[in-house]
């Protein structure tokens, strides 16, 4: 009868038989039991790899055509959504409105718990409609079990619209995939404490949120070789980062990499190029312009296949 009950119960809420009597284990034990359990997430991953790649796919077209990222989640995955949007404009410079976050309950959400605003579906239509989400734009739901309201009707609104959806959940009979071009299954199986999503259902979307973000960002010229090429250069750090980038990548002087970056108005690329080409910051504008800012096809245009 227990095994009967068990099979109606989602994945994500189903008490895992490896952390069974862990209250009366060690610290130690205890760590070692989630390092186990935790050390299982990236091979969860990678056999959702084809449908990440899938969605990357889309999402570049959407930015090629200036359209957007939309993340929309509740608790802990709308948390997540909202880091790596955060996270965007400071690694790759771009406008922040390029990758969006949005959480069930709003911004007190990411603070502390809302719990019953995940189940508001027409309160997640409206996020959508507040901030203009068209056909363009790219939505991904993010949520364990696949059955917040608030995730699915967003996602409902935005396929009747016509845009790409992608879905992401730790449950086979989430009901987000019903919505969705792009179905991302992460079945991490059973939570160390039983419906604590936070744990390993969390990591699973963390890697890969980073995923679709970073490969994405790299598809549209925003790294060269490995490295972060399109920051903003706006504390110590990151200016120093970027007099090192332009000397290392365009293989100049210390002193020519200063004098390229006081002439790049704070653009990293436009920098390399100036210092390697010897080309006035405009003309390394409208080079990245034609390149549509991929700096392997920028030094091609320079005739400096010898830095592709």
């Amino acid at each position: 009868m227990y095994t009967n009950f068990m099979e109606h119960i989602a994945m994500t809420e189903q008490p895992n038989p490896a952390s069974y009597m862990i209250d009366t284990k060690t610290s130690l034990e205890i760590c070692r039991i989630i390092n186990q359990e935790d050390m299982k997430v990236p091979a969860v991953v990678e056999t959702a790899l084809p449908a990440i790649a899938a969605l990357v796919d889309d999402v570049v077209a959407s930015f090629r055509k200036n359209g957007r990222l939309i993340y929309i989640g509740a608790g802990t995955s709308g948390r997540l959504g909202v880091l790596d949007a955060s996270e965007c404009p400071p690694t790759y410079g771009v406008d922040p409105g390029m990758v969006q976050g949005i959480i069930a309950g709003g911004d007190p959400a990411l603070v502390r718990s809302v719990e019953n605003a995940e189940d508001d579906g027409d309160a997640g239509i409206e996020s959508l409609k507040r901030i203009a989400f068209t056909n363009k734009d790219v939505l991904v739901g993010i949520t364990a079990s696949g059955s917040a309201p608030f995730v699915v009707e967003a996602m409902r609104y935005a396929k009747g619209l016509g845009a790409v959806v992608g879905a992401m959940s730790c449950n086979a009979e989430s009901l987000s995939f019903l919505y969705a071009k792009h179905v991302i299954y992460l079945p991490v199986g059973p939570e160390i404490i039983t419906g604590s999503t936070r744990m390993k259902s969390g990591t699973a979307q963390k890697l890969v949120l980073n995923m679709i973000t970073t490969a994405s960002m790299i598809r549209i010229g925003k790294v060269y070789n490995h490295f972060m090429v399109d920051f903003k250069p706006t504390n110590t750090k990151l200016m120093k980062r970027s007099l090192r980038l332009i000397q290392e990548i365009a293989g100049c002087s210390s002193d020519e990499a200063k004098k390229a970056f006081g002439q790049c108005h704070n653009n990293t690329k436009a920098g390399i190029l100036i210092a390697l080409v010897g080309i006035t910051y405009e003309k390394a504008i409208s080079v990245l312009e034609e390149a549509e800012g991929n700096l392997h096809q920028a030094f091609k245009l320079c005739g400096r296949e010898d830095h592709i």
